[in-house]
């Protein structure tokens, strides 16, 4: 559920234990300290590791860019009394109605149901009014496979992709979900 839009395009968005934001300037050094954890950054495709200094501050300019193709969101416990900062999402436009999602989670909030209650809430809110969203997982990180399926994600096949921390192809598996009727 859509809670209240922002001034960017990225609509606050419950999610039950916390909700789902844009980033703010004050987001900087929890996403630094996540991002720069080698656990996180080994599994996107797009956080360099070692964590150069600027990186959180790029993001942020370019979600904050009107003419941006990925909207980035925050998930953000304050309210319930957790971190502010669990985790990140980012839904990147594409052509024919279709969206990519990536997310990643704070390894101290590993197992236990947060990135699953995330990109449901996404998926549910659908903020680029999708007809199909795509997804993938590196093949050696199964938790995040699971997040995908649970939330009905179907299974496409096997592909591969650039990790930046890792500075190598990686093999992937591929999940779409068709949205609405």
């Amino acid at each position: 559920m859509i809670v209240e839009q922002d001034l960017h395009s990225e609509a606050l968005i419950a999610a039950g234990r916390f909700a789902l934001r844009p980033m703010r300037q004050s987001d900087t050094g929890l996403i630094e300290m996540y991002a720069g954890d080698a656990r996180v950054a080994t599994m996107t495709r797009d956080i360099p590791h070692p964590l150069p200094p600027g990186t959180v501050e790029t993001l942020l300019r370019t979600a904050a860019d009107p003419d941006h193709s990925v909207d980035v969101w925050v998930m953000d416990g304050s309210a319930l009394g957790h971190a502010e900062v669990l985790g990140i999402l980012k839904l990147e436009r594409m052509d024919r109605q279709q969206s990519e999602i990536r997310y990643w989670v704070a390894p101290a909030f590993w197992n236990t149901g947060i990135a699953t209650e995330a990109v449901g809430a996404l998926i549910a809110a659908n903020p680029h009014g999708a007809a199909q969203v795509f997804a993938e997982v590196f093949q050696d990180n199964p938790g995040s496979a699971r997040v995908l399926t649970n939330v009905g994600f179907d299974y496409l096949g096997d592909a591969e992709a650039f990790c930046v921390a890792r500075n190598a192809v990686v093999p992937t598996w591929t999940y779409s979900r068709k949205m609405g009727g």
